[in-house]
């Protein structure tokens, strides 16, 4: 699948500060020690690995990136219209979970 646009679309959020951090993402980002800067890194630097095209109010997907060496994988909610983001949730993805360079689930 082509994620083109997406992806379009959240760097240029990313650049215009045009994100939107919701209260889940910075508890979990607390109890997981992943700084905003770990989450600003990943933004930079990501593939996209699933959509979740139903969700609303905007359609999300999760991302994997590194930061530091660190993978870490964050849902965004992408608003196209508006050019923002909705940061949703951020994890460490578990090495016996996944694979292929925590794009897939083993």
């Amino acid at each position: 699948m082509q994620y083109d646009l997406i992806i379009s679309v959240i760097k240029t959020a990313r650049e215009n500060n045009s994100l939107y951090w919701k209260d889940h993402i910075l508890q979990r980002m607390r109890q997981r020690k992943i700084s905003v800067s770990d989450i600003l890194t990943v933004l930079n630097d990501f593939s996209i690995i699933k959509e979740y095209k139903v969700d609303k109010p905007f359609p999300s997907y999760l991302l994997v990136g590194f930061a530091d060496k660190k993978p870490i994988h964050i849902v965004v909610g992408v608003n196209e219209i508006d050019f923002e983001i909705h940061l949703i949730t951020a994890y460490i993805p578990d090495d016996l979970i996944w694979e292929d360079n925590y794009r897939r689930r083993k």
